[in-house]
């Protein structure tokens, strides 16, 4: 395994302009450690991933030879899937894990690929995960209906369940999922959103997914309600951590590995780092910045940066504002302050293996580097 990774860094580092050879080792050395991690985190519940894997491979069946073309594209690109995992361990840290356990992890982990296959054809992205997004790979059609079946495998497994709080916690989750996305739609895509609609639109559309894996692991072991409002808080924070850490990757010098900067805001996002900074500068230099951003982001005829070079100089310059005005550095504090309530949630729970796993897993969220 070792030795293919270092070949795909090589290759990487070939396509990559100005490569340190230092760096790509120390960033090599950085992925390995967090796949170390990740593996640690796993460690309790490592006794029953494979019956989860089992439960996966299963529910991504299709008799159609095109769709399980398509589905076997997404498995092959599912990430590092901390959504079981979180499952799994919520429902560990009360009680053994059970078959209603697998089949809500399977069902919360599809319904997660099935919305980002959604997202991707109405955010019109081009890329998921650094690969072809699916409607890219194939066409729009084939994203919608391969989404759309994925989604109806999840009712199946919901129902294989029997337990109807679960079925309202995924039920729940879809429709928060749709209003996140259509909340950033209209109040995400604007140099005007504030910090409280901001974190409203990554509460429904990341903050809700964690909560919901939390909680139906809790549920699917029997926890008692007091165990369960712990481990729905925790997963709550957890998630409003992860996405914070991924709008402050918008702003970090990661282009060494090949990662774009500023994507968030080259697809119309307005994020954290960016909104803290308009508050902090004065109102003449934020408004230019507003001004900059609305021609990235409205698209009008005539207002959009006429070349690739303009576009490049507008999104460095607000990167540089951004950065110059610490809206990075309050992003963390903000992060910071997530963790804390998270750590302080599973303070119900006494000290053991998928305690420590809970921790370590805030710790990943905050410290990663992908």
């Amino acid at each position: 395994m070792c030795f293919m990774l270092c070949i795909e860094f090589k290759f990487a580092a070939k396509v990559v302009k100005n490569f340190d050879i230092c760096n790509f080792f120390s960033i090599f050395a950085a992925f390995l450690s967090i796949m170390s991690s990740l593996a640690d985190i796993r460690q309790p519940i490592e006794a029953h991933w494979k019956h989860y894997e089992k439960v996966l491979h299963e529910s991504l069946r299709a008799d159609d030879k095109i769709q399980q073309k398509v589905l076997d594209y997404i498995a092959a690109r599912s990430g590092k899937q901390l959504r079981p995992l979180l499952v799994l361990l919520c429902a560990q840290i009360c009680n053994p894990v059970t078959d209603k356990t697998l089949r809500s992890a399977v069902a919360l982990e599809m319904l997660h690929n099935a919305s980002l296959v959604h997202d991707d054809v109405v955010d019109n992205s081009d890329t998921r995960r650094g690969q072809p997004a699916v409607h890219t790979q194939w066409s729009n059609k084939v994203a919608i209906l391969t989404g759309d079946y994925m989604l109806a495998k999840v009712i199946g497994l919901v129902a294989e369940v029997r337990n109807i709080r679960i079925l309202e916690i995924v039920s729940q989750l879809g429709r928060s999922l749709s209003s996140g996305e259509m909340l950033q739609l209209h109040v995400g895509q604007s140099m005007w959103i504030d910090e409280e609609r901001y974190l409203k639109v990554i509460d429904q559309k990341t903050a809700h997914l964690f909560q919901a894996c939390a909680e139906a692991g809790a549920e699917s072991a029997g926890c008692t309600p007091k165990q369960r409002k712990a481990l729905r808080d925790y997963g709550r924070l957890l998630g409003l951590c992860f996405q914070i850490k991924d709008d402050i990757f918008d702003y970090s010098d990661l282009e060494e590995i090949g990662k774009p900067t500023m994507s968030d805001l080259r697809d119309g996002k307005v994020t954290l780092p960016l909104i803290e900074a308009l508050r902090r500068a004065p109102k003449e230099e934020a408004e230019h910045i507003k001004q900059l951003g609305e021609r990235l982001i409205e698209g009008q005829e005539g207002n959009t940066p006429r070349t690739k070079e303009e576009q490049a100089r507008i999104l460095e310059e607000i990167k540089a504002f951004v950065l110059r005005f610490k809206g990075d550095e309050y992003a963390v504090q903000k992060m910071l302050e997530y963790k804390k309530q998270a750590t302080e949630a599973l303070s119900v729970f006494r000290d053991s293996p998928e305690k420590k796993s809970l921790l370590a897993l805030l710790d990943y969220a905050i410290n990663r580097v992908q």
